[in-house]
């Protein structure tokens, strides 16, 4: 019997996103705002990308936003993403600032989602960590 390919992970000893993905396994989305100049800071690091202070405080994210762009993928040669095409990755702008790259699940079909749609959380659950993707929001 074969293993199913699984889908890579992040490293969770990196010592700027290690408290991102600690997070996550208790489906929290974390970034990082400066104390100083309230600069919203994504991807998670030491030091502020406004005013380079290293005051930075974790904030939680309500987990709404809206689609910035998107791309169907329709071909894959990893293992784990070639199961799973057609998919859509996505730019998705957190109500609370962070723009991050995800997929968009939930959907029947990849032509259903566009520009702007209002999206939510999702999340994909593993042994130590959780994989923040959206699916669209309904209203």
């Amino acid at each position: 019997m074969s293993k199913l390919p699984t889908r890579p992970l992040p490293n969770l000893s990196e010592p700027d996103t290690a408290a991102f993905w600690r997070a996550t396994a208790e489906h929290e989305f974390r970034f990082q705002q400066c104390e100083n100049c309230g600069t919203v800071v994504w991807h998670p690091r030491r030091h502020c990308t406004g005013c380079v202070d290293g005051s930075l405080v974790w904030q939680v994210s309500a987990g709404q936003g809206a689609i910035y762009s998107f791309s169907i993928v329709r071909q894959s040669y990893h293992p784990f993403f070639r199961n799973q095409v057609p998919y859509v990755v996505a730019l998705v702008d957190l109500d609370e600032g962070p723009r991050f790259l995800t997929n968009v699940v939930g959907i029947d079909t990849p032509e259903a989602v566009h520009i702007g749609q209002r999206v939510m959380l999702a999340w994909e659950d593993h042994d130590d960590v959780s994989m923040p993707l959206v699916r669209p929001l309904t209203e």
